[in-house]
């Protein structure tokens, strides 16, 4: 963990970032704190399933084929998010968080991406959302 991540201009730390809060720690845990993006699924600028948004930084690493998954419109929830749901906690066992995102945990999201890409469906839909929902109410 780096506690002084804001200065380095770090944008995944990994573990218990210093920056959050405890409220802010539990409502990322239990993902409350994707509820306002309820908003942007009603006014349309996103899905409740697709590719998770990605920050600017990391967007300008994709190669071309990559760049593919942001033809579909973003989502609060998607094979990814399923697959790397503890994230933070992969990324604190690593002496370099943001290398370790950058190497190995994007490039797996983004192939996941890939894949909800090709299977675009209301079946497909259906049960990410049931997955999700099964995750968070387990605790992960």
């Amino acid at each position: 963990m780096h506690t002084d991540a804001d200065k380095k201009g770090l944008l995944t730390v990994g573990g218990r970032d210093p920056r959050v809060t405890p409220v802010g720690y539990y409502l990322r845990k239990f993902k409350l704190d994707e509820l306002p993006q309820l908003f942007n699924v009603l006014f349309g600028s996103m899905s409740l399933v697709g590719p998770r948004p990605e920050v600017r930084k990391y967007v300008e690493m994709y190669n071309e084929e990559q760049k593919r998954v942001l033809e579909v419109k973003p989502g609060i929830t998607d094979y990814a998010s399923l697959e790397y749901i503890n994230e933070n906690e992969l990324l604190a066992k690593s002496e370099n968080p943001e290398q370790t995102y950058i190497q190995e945990i994007m490039p797996a999201k983004l192939k996941l991406n890939m894949r909800y890409k090709e299977e675009t469906g209301l079946l497909t839909d259906l049960t990410i959302i049931t997955r999700t929902v099964q995750k968070i109410v387990s605790g992960n």
